[in-house]
Protein backbone atom coordinates (compact mmCIF):
# COMPACT_ATOMS: atom_id res chain seq x y z
CA UNK A 1 0.00 0.00 0.00
CA UNK A 2 0.85 3.38 -0.37
CA UNK A 3 2.36 5.85 2.67
CA UNK A 4 0.02 8.59 2.85
CA UNK A 5 3.43 10.78 3.56
CA UNK A 6 4.11 13.65 1.43
CA UNK A 7 7.77 12.88 1.07
CA UNK A 8 8.73 10.94 -2.16
CA UNK A 9 11.11 8.43 -2.08
CA UNK A 10 12.51 9.12 -5.82
CA UNK A 11 11.72 11.97 -7.90
CA UNK A 12 12.36 11.73 -11.55
CA UNK A 13 12.07 15.67 -13.34
CA UNK A 14 12.13 16.54 -16.89
CA UNK A 15 14.97 13.79 -17.27
CA UNK A 16 16.39 13.93 -20.99
CA UNK A 17 19.22 11.29 -21.87
CA UNK A 18 21.35 10.61 -24.56
CA UNK A 19 23.86 7.99 -25.73
CA UNK A 20 26.29 8.39 -28.37
CA UNK A 21 25.30 12.08 -29.19
CA UNK A 22 21.53 10.73 -29.59
CA UNK A 23 18.68 11.55 -27.12
CA UNK A 24 17.12 8.51 -26.10
CA UNK A 25 14.64 9.61 -23.23
CA UNK A 26 13.30 13.02 -23.59
CA UNK A 27 11.44 15.14 -20.85
CA UNK A 28 10.65 11.71 -18.10
CA UNK A 29 9.16 12.46 -14.54
CA UNK A 30 7.68 10.47 -12.00
CA UNK A 31 7.76 10.08 -8.44
CA UNK A 32 7.85 7.10 -6.56
CA UNK A 33 6.43 7.48 -2.52
CA UNK A 34 7.62 5.16 0.51
CA UNK A 35 6.07 1.92 0.01
CA UNK A 36 4.55 2.59 -3.68
CA UNK A 37 5.09 -0.30 -6.26
CA UNK A 38 4.91 1.52 -9.92
CA UNK A 39 5.08 -0.55 -13.24
CA UNK A 40 6.61 0.79 -16.20
CA UNK A 41 5.13 -1.19 -18.97
CA UNK A 42 6.38 -0.53 -22.30
CA UNK A 43 6.88 -2.20 -26.04
CA UNK A 44 10.59 -2.92 -26.48
CA UNK A 45 13.38 0.06 -27.21
CA UNK A 46 10.88 2.19 -25.57
CA UNK A 47 13.46 3.43 -23.38
CA UNK A 48 12.57 1.16 -20.18
CA UNK A 49 15.77 -0.17 -19.30
CA UNK A 50 17.58 2.82 -20.50
CA UNK A 51 15.73 4.27 -17.64
CA UNK A 52 16.95 1.44 -14.87
CA UNK A 53 20.21 2.32 -16.21
CA UNK A 54 20.06 5.89 -15.94
CA UNK A 55 18.83 5.59 -12.38
CA UNK A 56 21.82 3.20 -11.12
CA UNK A 57 24.26 5.64 -12.94
CA UNK A 58 24.81 3.71 -15.69
CA UNK A 59 27.93 5.61 -17.26
CA UNK A 60 27.15 4.66 -21.06
CA UNK A 61 24.10 6.94 -20.68
CA UNK A 62 24.50 11.19 -20.26
CA UNK A 63 21.87 13.34 -18.76
CA UNK A 64 21.51 15.86 -20.49
CA UNK A 65 19.16 17.72 -18.67
CA UNK A 66 16.63 17.13 -15.48
CA UNK A 67 17.08 15.64 -12.30
CA UNK A 68 16.73 12.54 -10.28
CA UNK A 69 16.28 13.30 -6.36
CA UNK A 70 16.31 10.51 -3.72
CA UNK A 71 14.86 11.29 -0.33
CA UNK A 72 15.20 14.65 -1.29
CA UNK A 73 18.36 14.77 -2.18
CA UNK A 74 19.83 15.77 -6.38
CA UNK A 75 21.58 12.24 -6.96
CA UNK A 76 21.84 13.15 -10.58
CA UNK A 77 25.96 13.07 -10.81
CA UNK A 78 26.49 10.35 -8.07
CA UNK A 79 28.15 7.34 -8.67
CA UNK A 80 26.73 4.12 -8.76
CA UNK A 81 28.16 2.65 -5.83
CA UNK A 82 27.12 5.61 -3.72
CA UNK A 83 23.38 5.52 -4.62
CA UNK A 84 23.63 1.39 -4.02
CA UNK A 85 24.78 2.40 -0.52
CA UNK A 86 22.06 4.84 -0.05
CA UNK A 87 20.19 2.33 -0.38
CA UNK A 88 18.84 1.81 -4.25
CA UNK A 89 19.28 -1.15 -5.72
CA UNK A 90 18.60 -2.39 -9.20
CA UNK A 91 18.08 -6.35 -10.48
CA UNK A 92 19.65 -6.18 -13.78
CA UNK A 93 17.71 -8.02 -16.76
CA UNK A 94 21.36 -9.45 -17.99
CA UNK A 95 23.30 -9.96 -14.65
CA UNK A 96 26.70 -10.80 -15.81
CA UNK A 97 28.50 -14.08 -14.55
CA UNK A 98 31.62 -13.60 -12.26
CA UNK A 99 33.81 -17.17 -12.39
CA UNK A 100 35.47 -18.06 -9.28
CA UNK A 101 32.91 -15.89 -6.85
CA UNK A 102 30.77 -17.89 -5.38
CA UNK A 103 27.44 -16.83 -4.42
CA UNK A 104 27.90 -16.48 -0.70
CA UNK A 105 31.00 -14.92 -1.05
CA UNK A 106 29.42 -12.09 -3.28
CA UNK A 107 26.49 -11.61 -1.44
CA UNK A 108 28.26 -11.29 1.96
CA UNK A 109 30.48 -8.44 0.59
CA UNK A 110 27.39 -6.90 -0.52
CA UNK A 111 25.51 -7.08 2.77
CA UNK A 112 28.98 -5.99 4.32
CA UNK A 113 29.23 -2.77 1.96
CA UNK A 114 25.38 -1.88 2.20
CA UNK A 115 25.25 -2.11 6.07
CA UNK A 116 28.44 -0.09 6.50
CA UNK A 117 29.67 -3.21 8.83
CA UNK A 118 31.72 -6.65 7.90
CA UNK A 119 29.05 -9.18 8.12
CA UNK A 120 30.40 -12.35 10.24
CA UNK A 121 30.26 -15.70 7.56
CA UNK A 122 27.65 -17.19 10.23
CA UNK A 123 25.46 -14.06 10.05
CA UNK A 124 25.49 -13.96 6.46
CA UNK A 125 25.09 -17.92 6.06
CA UNK A 126 21.84 -17.56 8.33
CA UNK A 127 19.75 -15.30 6.74
CA UNK A 128 20.74 -16.40 3.25
CA UNK A 129 19.98 -19.94 4.12
CA UNK A 130 16.61 -18.05 5.57
CA UNK A 131 15.50 -16.96 2.10
CA UNK A 132 17.00 -19.07 0.01
CA UNK A 133 14.24 -21.71 1.72
CA UNK A 134 11.50 -19.00 1.18
CA UNK A 135 12.84 -18.48 -2.65
CA UNK A 136 12.81 -22.42 -3.11
CA UNK A 137 16.29 -22.53 -4.08
CA UNK A 138 18.85 -25.79 -3.22
CA UNK A 139 21.35 -24.77 -0.70
CA UNK A 140 24.42 -25.58 -2.88
CA UNK A 141 23.23 -22.85 -5.30
CA UNK A 142 25.14 -20.85 -2.85
CA UNK A 143 28.42 -22.80 -3.70
CA UNK A 144 28.09 -22.18 -7.04
CA UNK A 145 29.99 -19.08 -9.19
CA UNK A 146 27.90 -16.35 -9.54
CA UNK A 147 25.59 -16.28 -12.48
CA UNK A 148 27.94 -18.95 -14.43
CA UNK A 149 25.79 -21.74 -15.83
CA UNK A 150 22.81 -20.20 -14.16
CA UNK A 151 19.45 -20.41 -15.79
CA UNK A 152 17.01 -17.99 -16.74
CA UNK A 153 14.97 -18.69 -13.71
CA UNK A 154 18.42 -19.03 -11.38
CA UNK A 155 19.58 -15.57 -12.43
CA UNK A 156 15.97 -14.36 -11.76
CA UNK A 157 15.61 -15.52 -8.42
CA UNK A 158 19.64 -14.67 -7.27
CA UNK A 159 18.64 -10.95 -8.20
CA UNK A 160 15.36 -11.43 -5.82
CA UNK A 161 17.65 -13.26 -3.22
CA UNK A 162 20.10 -10.06 -3.36
CA UNK A 163 17.34 -7.88 -2.74
CA UNK A 164 15.76 -9.70 0.43
CA UNK A 165 19.38 -9.74 1.55
CA UNK A 166 20.59 -6.30 0.82
CA UNK A 167 17.61 -4.51 2.17
CA UNK A 168 17.60 -1.48 -0.01
CA UNK A 169 14.55 1.53 0.27
CA UNK A 170 14.46 1.68 -3.44
CA UNK A 171 14.39 -1.33 -5.88
CA UNK A 172 14.17 -1.49 -9.50
CA UNK A 173 13.51 -4.40 -10.88
CA UNK A 174 14.28 -4.33 -14.91
CA UNK A 175 12.64 -7.28 -16.60
CA UNK A 176 12.71 -9.73 -13.68
CA UNK A 177 10.24 -11.73 -16.01
CA UNK A 178 11.95 -11.92 -19.20
CA UNK A 179 12.67 -15.50 -19.99
CA UNK A 180 10.50 -17.07 -16.93
CA UNK A 181 8.45 -20.22 -17.22
CA UNK A 182 5.03 -20.14 -15.24
CA UNK A 183 6.93 -22.06 -12.20
CA UNK A 184 9.84 -19.74 -11.91
CA UNK A 185 7.48 -16.59 -12.48
CA UNK A 186 5.35 -17.56 -9.54
CA UNK A 187 8.19 -18.14 -7.37
CA UNK A 188 10.45 -14.92 -8.31
CA UNK A 189 7.11 -12.84 -7.97
CA UNK A 190 6.48 -15.01 -4.73
CA UNK A 191 9.90 -13.38 -3.37
CA UNK A 192 8.79 -10.20 -4.55
CA UNK A 193 5.73 -10.17 -1.98
CA UNK A 194 7.77 -11.85 0.50
CA UNK A 195 10.30 -8.75 0.22
CA UNK A 196 7.61 -6.00 0.54
CA UNK A 197 6.12 -7.93 3.42
CA UNK A 198 9.32 -7.70 5.10
CA UNK A 199 9.42 -3.84 4.54
CA UNK A 200 6.19 -2.12 4.21
CA UNK A 201 8.41 1.03 2.94
CA UNK A 202 10.27 -0.53 -0.14
CA UNK A 203 9.42 1.65 -2.92
CA UNK A 204 9.50 -0.65 -6.11
CA UNK A 205 9.57 0.02 -9.66
CA UNK A 206 8.83 -2.79 -11.75
CA UNK A 207 9.92 -2.49 -15.61
CA UNK A 208 8.23 -5.05 -17.99
CA UNK A 209 6.67 -4.77 -21.26
CA UNK A 210 4.86 -8.33 -20.15
CA UNK A 211 1.32 -7.74 -18.28
CA UNK A 212 2.14 -11.40 -16.10
CA UNK A 213 4.37 -10.38 -13.83
CA UNK A 214 1.75 -7.91 -12.63
CA UNK A 215 -0.87 -10.41 -11.95
CA UNK A 216 1.03 -11.24 -8.95
CA UNK A 217 2.57 -8.03 -8.01
CA UNK A 218 -0.28 -5.65 -8.06
CA UNK A 219 1.17 -1.74 -8.82
CA UNK A 220 -0.50 1.28 -7.11
CA UNK A 221 0.83 3.63 -10.21
CA UNK A 222 1.25 2.31 -13.64
CA UNK A 223 3.00 4.31 -16.61
CA UNK A 224 3.50 3.68 -20.26
CA UNK A 225 6.49 4.32 -22.01
CA UNK A 226 7.04 4.50 -25.83
CA UNK A 227 9.58 6.32 -28.00
CA UNK A 228 11.47 7.63 -25.21
CA UNK A 229 8.44 9.43 -23.09
CA UNK A 230 5.79 8.53 -21.04
CA UNK A 231 2.81 8.78 -22.66
CA UNK A 232 0.38 7.71 -20.01
CA UNK A 233 0.14 7.54 -15.99
CA UNK A 234 -2.70 5.66 -14.12
CA UNK A 235 -3.93 2.97 -12.10
CA UNK A 236 -4.14 -0.82 -12.52
CA UNK A 237 -6.42 -1.01 -15.15
CA UNK A 238 -3.88 0.57 -17.30
CA UNK A 239 -2.29 -2.66 -17.18
CA UNK A 240 -5.51 -4.64 -18.45
CA UNK A 241 -5.81 -1.96 -20.96
CA UNK A 242 -2.00 -2.62 -22.40
CA UNK A 243 -2.84 -6.46 -22.44
CA UNK A 244 -6.02 -6.66 -24.19
CA UNK A 245 -4.99 -3.56 -26.95
CA UNK A 246 -1.28 -3.24 -26.99
CA UNK A 247 0.36 -0.49 -27.36
CA UNK A 248 -0.50 0.39 -30.56
CA UNK A 249 -2.32 3.46 -28.93
CA UNK A 250 0.95 4.98 -27.55
CA UNK A 251 2.92 4.55 -30.87
CA UNK A 252 0.87 6.31 -33.56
Amino acid sequence: MANDTDQFLLEVEHLCVSAENTEILHDISLKVRPGEIHALLGPNGSGKSTLANVLMANPSYQVTSGKIIYKGEDITQLSSDVRAKAGIFLAFQHPEAIPGVPVHQFLRQAMSARRGMDISILEARIELLEWMEKLEMDPDFAKRPLNEGFSGGERKRHEVLQLALLNPELAILDETDSGLDIDALRIVAKGITLVKEADPKLGVLVITHYQRLLDYVKPDVVHVIAGGSIKETGGIDLVAEVDKLGYDRWLN
